[in-house]
């Protein structure tokens, strides 16, 4: 009897010790997930678009800038949009904070001009959310972080965090890794894009674009 009931407490102690552990790490992660930007440059000074050019007809018809977020809003013939980065660039880690608005959002970063991103929101051609996995011209989705996707929150801010180095990129979301892939069609250098897709009535919000160059 009583060393059943010391084994029952030792278990419990164990218990409570590796769930302490747990999350622990994970604090640990998130502060470390949430630092990594330490350093870097912002690509949005959050007043302004100073630093950045719309390939829309209207200049910034779709994007407004006020109190440190850069809002993005569809207009009444549903037009798509990319918000370009005056400045191009080669190996990088940019990471930002995005948050969904209304609508169906099917957005995401551009690498280096129109061409290779990292999905942010609902797929347009396969209509599940894709975070943080890649969408490669001609190959569609080739991988998704189905555990990053999982830590997406519709009403709150979301961080996401993109290194490229070479052709190869790697995402995070939320802290929690999505992918690394190897991309043959990356481009050496060039302008970073935020995406508004057309045919869709929606609107998004980012904040704290931070980029850290690889020389």
């Amino acid at each position: 009897m009583t060393d059943g009931l010391f084994s029952r407490i030792a278990g419990k102690r164990k218990a409570n010790s590796s769930a302490a552990y747990a999350c622990s790490m994970r604090y640990f992660l998130y502060l470390l997930f949430t630092f990594t930007a330490f350093g870097s440059d912002s690509l949005f000074n959050g007043k302004d678009l100073t630093g950045w050019k719309s390939d829309a007809k209207g200049d910034f018809a779709y994007w407004t800038a006020k109190d440190g977020v850069l809002h993005c809003q569809s207009g009444p013939k549903k037009k798509g949009s990319v918000l370009w980065t005056t400045k191009e660039f080669q190996d990088f880690t940019l990471t930002l904070e995005y948050k969904l608005g209304h609508g169906t959002i099917d957005s995401g970063v551009m690498l280096k001009k129109n061409h290779d991103q990292i999905q942010i929101g609902i797929s347009g051609s396969l209509k599940r959310d894709l975070t943080a996995s890649p969408y490669i011209p001609g190959k569609g989705y080739p991988v998704e972080g189905k555990e990053a996707i999982a830590t997406v929150k519709p009403e709150d801010w979301n961080i996401l965090k993109i290194v490229v180095k070479g052709s190869t990129y790697n995402t995070w979301l939320n802290g929690v890794k999505g992918v690394t892939y190897d991309s043959k069609t990356a481009i050496e250098k060039g302008p970073l894009g935020l995406q508004l897709h057309g045919g869709r009535d929606m609107s998004i919000s980012f904040r704290k674009i931070e980029i850290i160059e690889q020389k």
